[in-house]
């Protein structure tokens, strides 16, 4: 008998991205633009100089209702959910006992007893098994995922942008509010000023039936201002310009937040997480690795899975993401070599498929956005 594979999911935009002519490609199993006709670099620029409008149906959405919501939340997260005021939202991490991710996501505090997890599109039916048999007997736990559209509008003409289409006073919403009730081109949305892209930004919760329509007004108010759709392939360079960690690349079931750098989404005091006690124990004896981020300085492109080497050619860690940056103009990437190699100025060798490129360690972001002028 022949093995039958499943097609890839199509999310409710997949008309439009036809008729915009992008180029649609299989991403963890769900069929996604990776650029549009105007290609990945000038998708990238326009996010960075006007606005992006961005796909991400395919992102999975867990709601969690009752009295032990919060409670339920804070035994599956690092961060500090009791803390988390109505109308706000916090990037945390879920672990697993022996303190590797499950995944990271973003919880949003709806009300009291109401609280929504983001989950990557990958990790959705993982994720929620996880949830429920953590915490399933403590409050209701919905996957509203198939019901609802996701779509992010970032760069720094985003806000006055949306604001075209909503009454809604963007001007007083900050960085990780999120509005339950609004309206964007008469279509009813919940919104989070959050994103994935190292950009200003919103990201716009809708019915999934009413997804097509929010995106062509999204897409004609980006067009004003010099936006455009942008794909997956933007998506990853701007993201990894940001040092934006990516689930299945950077971040995984054997990688810690304390070695990906998120030490600072985990909270020691907010409350009994699994996974607290072996973090705890990795914090006493110091992280073996680190994920540091590294400029090619050498010619060639780091990518993922190419070894990172010392200079007796013996492997000494991993590349987990490589592009060249557009807005930074150079080739840059993320990967895992030992913590006492881990320092910024550090020179180390990527092995780019039989050609030894040089790199150095850098600290902090390769991107950071202008700080708006008043």
């Amino acid at each position: 008998m022949e093995e039958r594979t499943q097609a890839p999911r199509k999310t409710p935009l997949w008309d439009a991205h036809r008729t915009l002519g992008a180029k649609l490609i299989d991403f963890g199993g769900w069929l996604m633009p990776v650029q549009y006709p105007s290609g990945i670099i000038d998708e990238h620029r326009a996010t960075r100089s006007a606005v992006g409008v961005f796909d991400v149906c395919h992102m999975g959405e867990v709601h969690f209702r009752g009295a032990r919501a919060i409670e339920a939340v804070q035994r599956l997260v690092t961060g500090d959910v009791g803390r988390l005021a109505p109308g706000r939202a916090l990037y945390t991490v879920a672990c697993l006992p022996t303190g590797g991710i499950v995944d990271d996501l973003i919880v949003y505090k709806i009300a009291t007893d109401h609280l929504l997890i983001v989950v990557n599109a990958s990790n959705i039916a993982k994720d929620v098994a996880w949830f429920r048999e953590n915490v399933g007997a403590w409050c209701d736990i919905v996957d509203a995922s198939d019901e609802t559209g996701l779509i992010a509008f970032q760069g720094p003409q985003a806000q006055a942008a949306l604001q075209t289409l909503t009454a809604t006073p963007l001007g007083n919403v900050r960085s990780f509010d999120f509005l339950g009730d609004a309206t964007v081109a008469g279509i009813a949305v919940s919104m989070a000023r959050t994103g994935y892209t190292a950009e200003d930004g919103f990201e716009l919760f809708c019915r999934a039936l009413d997804a097509p329509a929010l995106w062509d007004a999204l897409v004609a108010a980006a067009g004003i201002v010099g936006g455009k759709p942008v794909g997956l392939g933007a998506r990853d360079t701007l993201r990894l310009e940001g040092r934006l960690s990516l689930y299945g690349n950077d971040l995984t079931e054997e990688t810690t937040p304390l070695e990906a750098g998120l030490g600072w989404v985990v909270k020691f005091d907010a409350g009994d997480f699994v996974g607290k006690e072996s973090l705890l124990r990795q914090q006493a004896e110091g992280v073996r690795r680190k994920l540091v981020g590294f400029v090619m300085t050498g010619r060639g492109i780091a990518r993922h899975g190419y070894p990172i080497v010392n200079g007796d050619l013996a492997r000494i860690g991993e590349v987990t993401s490589g592009a060249p940056g557009p807005t930074v103009g150079k080739n840059i990437g993320l990967g895992y070599i030992p913590s006492t190699l881990a320092d910024a100025g550090t020179h180390v060798t990527v092995d780019c498929r039989g050609k030894l490129v040089e790199a150095e360690v850098v600290k902090g972001p390769f991107y950071k956005r202008p700080k708006p002028t008043s």
